[in-house]
This record gives C-alpha cells, structure tokens and sequence, in this order.
C-alpha cells in the first residue's frame, strides 16, 4: 500500500500571525506592518554593499516614492502608495538580483506578480499597475539604483549608466544605508502619511 504523500507547505506564517499562502496570496493575509518588517531586513544587492548596515529594500522603496514624486509632481496619493510599494512583493521573496530573476524566468514573475495584485487589492489601489505609472516608477528606480550602484555597491559611473541609464543633471542622491529598526520606521511613518493623504482626498470629493 503507498503512502499518501504529504503537499510541500506554501504558506509563510507571519509576525502578525497571519499565514500568507504564497501561491494565491489573499489581500486579507497581508499587514503593512508585515510588509515593512520584512522590507526593513531584505538587503539590495545582496548585501554587497559598503557601510555598517545593508541598504535594506524598505529605504529605497521610500526613496523611490520621493524621486516619484520629483519626476511626476502632478500625482496623487494612490500614484506615491503604489510608488512606495512597487518592491512589496520582496518582503515574502526577497530582493531576487536581476541575473537570478532571468534564470528562474516565468516562474518567479508568476509569484511576484500575485503577491503584487494582492497587496494593491489590500490598499485600495488598481491591481495591475497603469502602464504610464509604471514606467515613471521604473525612471524612479533606475535612479535610485544607479546612486545605489555607485555610492554602495562598488559600480564606476560609466558602468552604472550602462544598466540603469544616466541620472538627470542636477539630481543627486546622497545614500546612508539605515539600521533595520530606523528603515522600518521611516516605510511607515511614510505609509501613514500617504494613507492621511488619501483620506483626506475622499473626505473632499
């Protein structure tokens, strides 16, 4: 007689309490304050960065929302949460370096892209990204990631405007990476301010 064999466990249980099923994601399994743990100690780069800390996915996604902001200063409260939370993805499946995302292919986009739609359904915002605020967001990561590149990870100038473009002149970033518990803060002090924003945005319709 053969023994039943057991599913593999696909669900993450988190500091909440909460399980997130990894492979249907529910928007009700899914806490800000999860997200922003968790982004607090993923490290860019792989950790290959100078300084005493990594230079964790929660700081840039907060930098990222702010350059938004500097391209695009016509946007509104849901444009800078979608901004502020384009890397959300990362806290269950961690910051995937672009080399590794090409040989895992469909597989990994597949995941990425469920948790995404289920933490913009948790939030209130569109499930699938506009394509125009995309490509603003993608302006703004590139940027942060080229300062990140240069003033982090050991890239030269020439080299990092060969995979993320050249930054616009006279924009200038100056990176210091944070302690977990201060890149944490900052995520959500940010969050709560856009989220008053939002609030008062429905609160004047």
């Amino acid at each position: 007689m053969k023994r039943s064999v057991k599913p593999p466990r696909v669900w993450q249980r988190m500091l909440s309490g909460r399980r997130l099923d990894l492979a249907h994601p529910s928007p009700m399994d899914i806490e800000i304050e999860d997200i922003a743990h968790g982004l607090a100690r993923v490290a860019r780069w792989n950790g290959q960065t100078r300084g005493e800390h990594a230079f964790s996915v929660a700081e840039h996604s907060v930098l990222v929302e702010a350059l938004v902001r500097r391209l695009e200063p016509g946007l509104g409260p849901q444009d800078w949460m979608t901004a502020l939370l384009h890397d959300s993805p990362e806290y269950v499946i961690g910051d995937m370096i672009s080399p590794f995302k090409a040989i895992l292919g469909e597989s990994y986009k597949g995941v990425e892209a469920r948790l995404q739609e289920a933490v913009h359904i948790r939030f209130g915002l569109k499930p699938i990204m506009p394509a125009s605020l995309k490509k603003v967001i993608k302006r703004a990561d590139n940027i942060c990631a080229w300062f990140e590149a240069v003033q982090l990870a050991g890239f030269s100038a020439s080299e990092a405007d060969g995979f993320f473009g050249t930054p616009p002149e006279g924009l200038r970033l100056t990176l210091t990476p944070l302690p977990p518990t201060e890149a944490q803060a900052a995520f959500l002090a940010r969050f709560a301010e856009i989220e008053a924003a939002l609030v008062r945005k429905e609160t004047a319709s």
